[in-house]
């Protein structure tokens, strides 16, 4: 199976709420969440899917403007980007199973990549959930040492072993 990235549009949302319902069990997020991301900051909001003639969609991903230690709570509304970002937030990515070990997500650290260096951004950011901080961390995420409780108590809203990583431009 091999997929590629494609921007996302409002019609996809559908299938975005699909895949989170399937890879992200425990971490729901409402639609509005997912729209508002999308209406905000479309240039962040890809999808991930098969080529033609099947063109399944296989994943999504939504990355966004933001402070850097200061991600915004799960399942939270931004209202507006703020005019203060100083990093370039990966706010969700979910790939189906059938769709690990693709190269997706390796193709989405290069897009994020070109987008911060377009943006300005010197810093990108995520929440590393489902103990998947290994694989964050193999492509080139460090988690922050030391986390202030403002920020590990935000954390919590995701899981216990949510970890807040940056990664350098």
């Amino acid at each position: 199976m091999r997929g590629a990235w494609r921007p996302m549009r409002e019609a996809d949302l559908d299938e975005v709420m699909a895949i989170a319902a399937v890879v992200h069990a425990g971490f729901f997020e409402r639609r509005e969440v997912f729209a508002e991301r999308l209406s905000l900051y479309p240039q962040g909001c890809w999808i991930a899917q098969e080529p033609a003639p099947a063109a399944m969609v296989l994943g999504y991903a939504f990355l966004h403007p933001a402070r850097l230690g200061q991600p915004p709570a799960l399942d939270s509304l931004l209202h507006e980007i703020d005019a203060q970002a100083d990093c370039l937030y990966l706010h969700d990515v979910a790939l189906l199973p059938a769709a690990r070990g693709a190269g997706l997500g390796r193709s989405l650290l290069q897009k994020l990549q070109a987008l911060m260096a377009l943006e300005g951004f010197t810093h990108a950011a995520l929440v590393a959930v489902h103990g998947s901080a290994p694989y964050w961390h193999s492509g080139g995420f460090e988690a922050l040492p030391d986390v202030p409780p403002a920020l590990r108590e935000k954390l919590r809203s995701y899981d216990e072993r949510a970890l807040y990583m940056t990664r350098r431009a």
